[in-house]
């Protein structure tokens, strides 16, 4: 336990660094001043405060709710709504305010959840590493694949199967393409915005024509005309698409051909 948590006076002060998948990082800090740590500059923010810090040495998935104020313009409401945050990496952490980059007393680390915002004030679950062992820890068969296009279990080479255009109307969920597309080619691919109040955000295509992109959901922000999209080329995952448009049968990560509960059922005619 480090000396300047002891005394009766401490100098503690929690830092918060994170880590969008974007790539853009971010620090903040329950002290009234700002701190520079590992050359990461982390704003006051005194209104951020972590809910009761409970550890343990178990495997339960370790969690804990953060609560603040937007009072930062890094953080906003906006941006919470629109998912910017979702999945960001969070290390939560205590200094001593007077000598920050001396030791640093490790709280917690893991990944944003669910995010609620009620008024001015926000509150994130933190899902911590041992969260994972919640996951399957082997797949289930299934007549599709489980690969996701262009992976590394895939192999397909997606250079030439991705387009970058500019968006002429948008009507919702519809949005109209200035560049011809292939029907259907970009059917379950990805759609990431490049420009206007949505950059960096991406979205689910369910299908598409020579000019119409429909989303499956509808972007947090209205789109303007002139905004430019990245439009990644999707798979409906059926065996026979992996043959025939891809040629990429021996990368298949499905069982096509193994029986269903179907099979139980039948009976001889």
């Amino acid at each position: 336990m480090p000396t300047w948590i002891t005394p009766p006076l401490t100098t503690l002060a929690f830092c918060w660094r994170l880590a969008r998948r974007d790539g853009i990082v971010l620090g903040f800090t329950s002290h009234d001043r700002d701190l520079i740590i590992d050359d990461l500059l982390y704003r006051a923010t005194p209104g951020m405060v972590p809910s009761a810090i409970e550890r343990s040495v178990s495997l339960d998935p370790d969690s804990v709710d953060l609560s603040g104020v937007l009072t930062s313009d890094a953080i906003s409401a906006p941006d919470l709504i629109a998912g910017r945050w979702d999945g960001a990496a969070l290390k939560l952490f205590a200094v001593d305010w007077s000598a920050p980059a001396e030791e640093q007393l490790y709280l917690l680390r893991g990944t944003l959840g669910a995010v609620s915002i009620k008024g001015d004030a926000f509150e994130v679950e933190l899902n911590g590493p041992a969260s994972i062992l919640d996951a399957p820890v082997v797949e289930e068969t299934s007549p599709d694949c489980r690969a996701t296009l262009g992976d590394k279990r895939c192999g397909v080479d997606l250079s030439d199967r991705v387009l970058i255009t500019t968006i002429i109307a948008a009507d919702d969920i519809e949005l109209t393409a200035a560049a011809g597309l292939i029907p259907g080619d970009y059917a379950q691919g990805r759609l990431r915005w490049l420009d206007g109040a949505n950059a960096g955000i991406e979205g689910l295509i369910l299908a598409n024509d020579a000019a119409i992109v429909t989303l499956a959901d509808p972007p947090p922000f209205q789109p303007i005309a002139g905004d430019r999209v990245e439009l990644r080329q999707g798979c409906d995952r059926r065996f026979s698409t992996c043959v025939n448009r891809f040629a990429n049968a021996f990368n298949f990560r499905g069982e096509p051909h193994l029986p269903g509960n179907d099979l139980l059922t039948r009976y001889a005619s």
